[in-house]
């Protein structure tokens, strides 16, 4: 994971400021001669989208780039990505988000996904690193046909262990919605505000976990891979846990640190089998 420091940073957090910034990254995929090509691509504010010319076979990788330089409050990033029938996108960031500290104001983060029929759509990008006293909230909206694929992983370490940070404080309300045909098929939503260090050291939550992660993967044979997925986890000192049902394998992950966490993404990444886009790797 990155470890490089923001000049918020240097500027002893300057976030607490009027910074604001609105962005939009939109692509729409569709198969052409049999690859997936980029057919319609919008960006705006600080957001980038930059397609690699090496990636797996038929599958067209975007990397997402904030020039912005990281996320502060008041902040509006919307991310909107759709793999139009039968194409095959990977999409990843080009490095970890920071989050940082802001006097009042939360970033709003908005992510809308689409897979059209036969399509492989996955959403990976790199962890999102919340500095204390962050405050961001987080939508996410997928649209899977039902027999298209979607893999979908996001994960959050509150704060760098190998710098010495510790997240004390701040706001994280994250809201998932997943709908197969236009059912709703998975919610979950998670709030935690006020003193986050607190809540992560009580046993019932994290016990002390600072990264976490959650993986879902909507497919038709998605069921079957469980035991692929278990047998990954298990190889990692993580608390983990997957389960299947309905054409849906969901998998939640909790870990001391981002690196952990990030080498047992790859390892069930590997049991579902998902290419993961280059940049998501190094």
């Amino acid at each position: 994971m990155s470890v490089e420091v923001s000049p918020f940073e240097l500027a002893g957090a300057a976030a607490e400021g009027p910074v604001r910034t609105e962005g939009l990254a939109r692509l729409y995929a569709e198969r052409s001669a049999g690859q997936t090509i980029a057919r319609d691509v919008d960006e705006e504010g600080p957001l980038r989208l930059r397609f690699p010319r090496i990636a797996a076979p038929g599958t067209l990788e975007a990397v997402l780039v904030n020039t912005g330089g990281g996320i502060v409050g008041g902040d509006r990033l919307q991310f909107d990505i759709e793999a139009g029938e039968g194409a095959a996108v990977a999409v990843t960031s080009q490095a970890s988000e920071k989050i940082y500290r802001s006097a009042g104001k939360a970033a709003e983060i908005s992510v809308r996904l689409a897979a059209a029929a036969g399509a492989q759509l996955a959403w990976l990008p790199q962890e999102t690193i919340l500095f204390d006293r962050a405050r961001v909230t987080r939508s996410i909206d997928a649209e899977v046909a039902a027999n298209a694929s979607l893999t979908l992983c996001e994960s959050v370490v509150f704060g760098r262990v190998a710098m010495g940070e510790a997240v004390t404080n701040g706001l994280l309300k994250d809201r998932w919605h997943i709908r197969r045909d236009g059912k709703l098929i998975f919610a979950d939503a998670l709030t935690l505000d006020g003193s986050i260090g607190a809540i992560l050291a009580r046993p019932a939550t994290a016990a002390g976990a600072v990264a976490t992660a959650t993986l879902i993967q909507v497919a038709p044979d998605a069921q079957a891979k469980v035991d692929a997925v278990r047998t990954a986890l298990g190889a990692h000192t993580i608390e983990s846990g997957a389960s299947a049902f309905d054409g849906m394998l969901i998998v939640r992950m909790l870990a001391g640190d981002g690196l952990a966490l990030r080498a047992a993404i790859l390892d069930t990444l590997s049991a579902l089998g998902t290419v993961p886009p280059r940049a998501f790797l190094l």
